[in-house]
């Protein structure tokens, strides 16, 4: 991905094995990582499935929906111009590009919340082993088309049958961290280049 990130994910990339070649050296069935790939801006869509590791998880629709949703409440809604009604408060209708209350939204409809993390705090401060952490969000600066537009990039990262995997949907397939130590220093540099970390947890 074209971001502040995107010089630490070609490092992890060319040190990681794919989930899609390799096998479960570190406990992990890697022929069952589910990986979808980037289209438009629907990057949280696929981040979402990616952490749910099932296709249609969620669909535009259900994520079209909760925008619309969180719109009837904005109170801002008297300021809209006719522009409003493709670049939505929560979304473009067009291209996707979903916000972060349409993610904390569509997680809570699945008994999941959403914790951020201290951007002042390490990486190393998160319990990575705790038993109701599902997985990790993280939202980072890209620029693309020559860097003619910059914008977020949503990414899910998880762990599988103990071994933790990048799900980003702009890489051509999931790429396996060798051991926490490895997570742990991508997600420092995600955070020290702009990037912004959620913890995503099971709410019971």
């Amino acid at each position: 991905m074209e971001s502040a990130a995107k010089s630490e994910a070609k490092q992890h990339e060319e040190g990681s094995g794919s989930a899609e070649s390799r096998g479960g050296g570190g406990g992990g069935s890697s022929s069952k990582v589910y990986h979808e790939r980037q289209k438009m801006q629907f990057c949280l869509l696929h981040a979402l499935n990616n952490l749910m590791q099932e296709k249609e998880s969620f669909t535009r629709a259900e994520l079209d929906g909760i925008s619309e949703n969180l719109a009837l409440s904005d109170p801002n809604k008297d300021k809209w111009t006719p522009l409003s009604f493709i670049w939505k408060p929560h979304h473009n209708a067009l291209t996707g590009n979903y916000d972060v209350n349409v993610l904390i939204a569509a997680l809570e409809s699945r008994k999941k919340k959403v914790v951020w993390h201290d951007h002042r705090k390490g990486a190393s401060s998160i319990d990575l082993d705790a038993e109701a952490l599902a997985g990790l969000m993280i939202n980072v600066p890209v620029r693309r088309f020559r860097g003619l537009w910059s914008g977020r990039h949503w990414v899910a990262i998880r762990s599988l049958d103990g071994v933790w995997f990048n799900l980003d949907s702009d890489l051509s397939s999931a790429k396996q961290f060798q051991g926490k130590e490895q997570l742990i220093a991508f997600l420092d540099s995600v955070l020290s280049q702009g990037g912004e970390l959620m913890i995503v947890l099971q709410d019971e």
